[in-house]
């Protein structure tokens, strides 16, 4: 909803495909009928390309408590999944920390036991809402219908409801058939979907990215992407590229340094009708569903694209980063990551004191916390060139209170979060580590120091 105003449409016919929101819609056309809908929410993880061979994926339908586990190379990365509880229908769903975890010790039962299944990896979690429903066709109400059920009211309401991915054209196709025969609509011509190629194929080969990066200078795991995103659709997208002020590639500045999307395809994204942020990171672009920091991190980017083409001012881009970072927060897992990562700090003595001496290498007045300066002349004096937007993120990666510093218990909760494997990787550790390496390193040549 962009505006909330309200009007009215008259039609001739009106077809319910809302999903979850079916016995909604039903409802409004008759406050009696029975309810159909048992919706179930479904929840899915995105781990690390190395939890899959890259064409190769497992599937086993029968777990430990007898629902179905798969996981998938997806975008090059590993999606994992399914859960199945019963649910309230909501606009917005959440995963819970539960659901996640089932996943995850479900996982573990099909690797190497070599391999550590950490729960800092999961870059990104979402629930969906399946529409489960029963056949209002039939009296019987024991059993949910196996497929989609296609139902015509009293009033000529016509509802499409269930099905899967895999079977969207030919309920397109009852649907619509239906409504020609129950509306006494005189159609040109019967469906003619079958066979008919989706947007974007007509041009697509395998090797069709190649001309994207010897045509247009896009570098070749960009030009992939685009190929097989928006198939030979990837030339116009190509066309709106910015010059990246390198020698190579020439056109195409991405948006996060780990992933392929580039700024042209938000440009694209609103020639194809996205109007708010949360429209390209989740519903055009597929960066949120694959790694919901990184997203967070290309938002600012996002946004300032869209203002330009939009003409947004300062107050609308504030409410788009906000209503983003919700998003992000409550419905791609970003909350239950955060909430995940504050582990009780599990140590001994003489661990809580060699990490208290590590973090006193960057601490160095013994202030008790560290401040962006510190982590500013400790990387200098390693030689380390660092922006300064980069140090704040490193900083407020670990700063749980959000004042600008990383107390001593904060740093202990991180590294508790990193040792049980809450999370998986940290930027301020690693730049914590080097600078107590190197400060021992250099003790030890000196002899044991004066």
């Amino acid at each position: 909803m962009l505006t909330g105003k309200e009007w009215n449409i008259r039609a001739k016919c009106v077809i319910n495909a809302t999903g979850p929101f079916t016995d909604s819609i039903r409802r409004m056309d008759d406050q009696k009928c029975p309810m159909i809908c048992q919706p179930s929410a479904g929840v899915h993880i995105v781990l690390p390309d190395y939890y899959s061979p890259e064409s190769m994926g497992l599937l086993d339908p029968a777990t430990s408590d007898g629902r179905v586990i798969f996981f998938l190379p997806w975008q090059k990365m590993t999606i994992a999944g399914t859960t199945d509880r019963p649910c309230e229908v909501s606009h917005h769903p959440s995963p819970t920390e539960d659901e996640i975890q089932f996943i995850l010790n479900e996982v573990k039962n099909y690797l190497s036991p070599e391999i550590t299944v950490r729960r800092g990896d999961v870059m990104s979690a979402w629930s969906g809402i399946r529409p489960l429903v029963l056949n209002p066709n039939k009296d019987s109400t024991e059993s949910l219908a196996r497929n989609h059920v296609l139902h015509v009211s009293d009033s000529n309401l016509i509802t499409i409801a269930g099905g899967k991915w895999t079977t969207y054209r030919v309920m397109a196709k009852e649907a619509v058939d239906a409504a020609v025969k129950t509306c006494n609509l005189n159609p040109k011509n019967e469906c003619a979907t079958d066979g008919l190629l989706l947007e974007g194929a007509r041009g697509w080969t395998p090797n069709m990215y190649i001309r994207l990066v010897q045509d247009y200078g896009l570098e070749s795991e960009v030009a992939q992407h685009l190929a097989n995103t928006y198939g030979d659709r990837a030339f116009a997208v190509a066309k709106q590229a910015s010059l990246t002020g390198k020698r190579w590639p020439i056109i195409g500045r991405r948006l996060h340094e780990e992933y392929p999307y580039i700024e042209a395809e938000v440009r694209y994204a609103i020639y194809e009708y996205a109007c708010t942020a949360v429209d390209v990171i989740a519903r055009r672009l597929r960066l949120s569903f694959l790694n919901v920091q990184a997203t967070e991190e290309a938002l600012p980017s996002i946004i300032s694209i869209m203002a330009d083409v939009l003409k947004w001012n300062k107050s609308k881009q504030k409410e788009e980063y906000e209503k983003a970072i919700e998003f992000l927060r409550a419905e791609m897992g970003q909350d239950v990551n955060r909430r995940s990562r504050v582990s009780p700090v599990n140590f001994s003595k003489d661990e809580i004191k060699a990490y208290t001496n590590k973090f006193q290498t960057l601490d160095k007045d013994k202030k008790g916390y560290i401040t962006l300066n510190d982590l500013r002349q400790s990387l200098k004096a390693q030689g380390e060139k660092v922006d300064d937007e980069t140090l704040h993120d490193m900083l407020n990666e670990v700063d749980l209170n959000k004042n600008g510093q990383v107390e001593l218990a904060e740093y202990l909760l991180l590294m508790s979060a990193i040792k049980t494997g809450a999370i998986s990787q940290s930027r301020l550790a690693a730049a914590v580590d080097i600078q107590y390496d190197r400060s021992v390193s250099s003790v030890d040549r000196s002899g044991g120091g004066v």
